[in-house]
């Protein structure tokens, strides 16, 4: 991987440091020829397949007669090419095909923590998804054919009352671009955009995960309640009688108020939730075992001769001693942590690599193979 000083053409020939520091979450970069003679992954009819899966994320966006519909997937048919003004979605894309994976993993100068995923576009002739912003930065890769983009900084994000879709209601764009095949444009959190396609086209977006302050607190707040130990029960031997029988007493409300206060959380509470709510799988995400699965030791031996790699679908973070795979999380020794970082980085590790791996390491592994989390290389 290149350092984050040396330039990348997928920036337009600036470091990642540079774009860091200029751009994310800031303003808009153009890049003409980010990736020179870039072809579509996929060509439509395996993207319309991919979209009829149930194990994929999709919509398919119609705009008819000035009416916005959506339909979520999964898409068993699509409209007629020749029919203008729809668009297909398909969330994931990454999850599913190999290439795509690669091309994602280009923005790992980003962390995986923020790296969410890549969704393809397809749209008929003046498709689209109407003006809107999104709450997260985002790259759009154009793949195949021409969209037009028209991109504004407004400050009114308000929006069309009874739409399937956020639409803005008073879109003012102050620039526009078309982007042809291996161009790209970024655009930061809630900057207002509208693509529409120029005859038949793909556009590939890599997004990055936002979560909302909201969903995560209460997202702790499901995970600490697991680890939460408050021993005993409420008593009140001194209680007094009232002649208020339906007020609630103060010391009742003291006493709980005691009680939940000796509620604590530590940092290492926070990294154990954040590692694991960040790697779980999306719902629409399922592991495929190996139909026929080898035993732990026929399993060492093909890894330490092939080398094993996480499952396109696998994610896998780490922070200090604790390692985080697919939503779940491991305490792990110091030589241990060398080699599972370097997986969660790299993604693969050569068999020599595993030569060094412990048996508890080993054991893990071939746990992680038979639920279809790695494969041997």
């Amino acid at each position: 991987m290149k350092k984050t000083t040396s330039p990348l053409a997928l920036l337009g020939n600036i470091s990642p440091e540079q774009f860091l520091r200029d751009y994310w979450h800031k303003k808009p970069l153009l890049i003409r020829q980010a990736i020179p003679g870039f072809k579509a992954l996929l060509n439509p009819e395996e993207l319309f397949e991919l979209a009829s899966q149930e194990d994929t994320e999709s919509r398919l966006i119609t705009f008819f007669k000035k009416h916005w519909e959506m339909k979520s997937g999964p898409i068993k048919q699509v409209p007629i090419k020749e029919k203008k003004d729809w668009t297909l979605l398909v969330q994931g894309v990454n999850l599913h095909n190999q290439q795509a994976d690669e091309l994602l993993r280009q923005f790992r100068f980003i962390t995986d923590a923020r790296l969410d995923d890549l969704m393809i576009s397809y749209a008929a002739d003046g498709g689209g998804v109407g003006p809107h912003y999104d709450s997260y930065d985002v790259f759009l890769l154009q793949a195949h054919g021409q969209r037009r983009w028209k991109i504004g900084a407004q400050q009114d994000l308000s929006l069309v009352e009874g739409m399937p879709l956020k639409i803005l209601s008073n879109f003012k764009p102050e620039e526009e671009f078309v982007l042809e095949p291996g161009d790209m444009l970024y655009l930061p959190p809630q900057y207002a955009h509208d693509g529409v396609a120029i005859g038949e086209c793909m556009t590939y977006s890599v997004g990055f995960r936002a979560p909302a302050f909201q969903e995560l607190g209460e997202a702790f707040l499901h995970f600490m309640s697991e680890s939460i130990d408050l021993p005993g029960r409420y008593s009140d031997p001194d209680l007094k009688a009232t002649t208020k029988p339906a007020e609630i007493g103060n010391e009742l409300l003291e006493t709980v108020a005691e009680q939940i206060a000796k509620v604590q959380f530590t940092a290492d509470d926070i990294t154990i939730f954040l590692g694991e709510y960040l790697s779980e799988p999306k719902p629409s995400v399922f592991f495929t075992s190996p139909e026929k699965p080898l035993s732990p030791k026929r399993f060492e031996q093909a890894a330490q001769k092939k080398g094993i790699k996480l499952s396109l679908k696998s994610s896998m973070l780490y922070k200090g001693k604790h390692v985080f795979i697919n939503g779940e999380s491991f305490a792990v020794s110091k030589d241990d942590k060398i080699l599972l970082n370097k997986l969660a980085n790299q993604r693969f590790l050569d068999g020599d690599e595993l030569s060094s791996a412990s048996a508890d390491v080993m054991e893990a592994f071939c746990l992680w193979y038979e639920d279809g989390w790695l494969e041997l290389r």
